[in-house]
């Protein structure tokens, strides 16, 4: 049985190559819309909006940014495909359908190699407030889980982000704002700004 990773893992993979095989479909490469795929990212949703409470924060950071780019895409391909049966479908003709369909292949191509489904703007940031790291453990954990999915839904290289390193980056940048702003408690963010996951760390009055 695959775990909650790697369920989440396939739900990115999958509205990856639905939004391809949807332009493929548009542009008439397919007959039939890719409603299969569809049906297992719709079977993934309904599980994980069900089961919520079994998600980790970081897990539940990621569902929702994937949940909400799905949404994304769905609206987009109803409205299309309502303009579809309505017979208002653009069409090209000559030089110009060929060139439309080779600067389609090209950048069909491109996503399924490098594109990922990066988070909505304006998702909901991730926040944890602590005053003695060391001694926070579950909360620095879950600071971790939070920003290393937030990096890997926006496709961010997370080869050198380890758990221990970043520990040691909030034990001692909570003591040095301790130390400049005679504070007591600081508060962490994981957001994503402008396509850019970006961490906070925010002095608590």
């Amino acid at each position: 049985m695959a775990t909650i990773d790697e369920e989440l893992a396939q739900m990115e993979r999958d509205i990856r190559q639905l939004k391809i095989e949807y332009d493929m479909y548009f542009g008439g490469g397919r007959k039939r819309p890719p409603t299969e795929i569809e049906w297992r990212i719709d079977q993934i949703v309904r599980r994980y909006s069900e089961r919520g409470g079994d998600l980790k924060f970081g897990q539940r950071f990621r569902f929702s940014n994937l949940s909400q780019t799905y949404a994304k895409y769905k609206d987009i391909f109803r409205k299309k495909l309502a303009q579809r049966e309505e017979g208002k479908v653009q069409r090209h003709f000559g030089a110009a359908a060929k060139a439309i369909e080779a600067e389609r292949a090209r950048a069909q191509a491109a996503i399924r190699e490098t594109a990922p489904v990066a988070p909505v703007e304006g998702a909901k940031a991730f926040r944890m407030t602590c005053s003695e790291p060391e001694k926070e453990t579950q909360k620095v954990d879950q600071l971790y889980e939070a920003f290393l999915s937030a990096k890997q839904s926006t496709g961010e290289e997370t080869s050198k982000l380890t758990r221990s390193g970043f520990n040691e980056f909030v034990r001692k940048k909570t003591k040095s704002l301790q130390e400049q702003k005679q504070c007591r408690d600081v508060e962490y963010v994981v957001e994503v700004v402008d396509g850019a996951v970006k961490l906070k760390a925010l002095v608590k009055s």
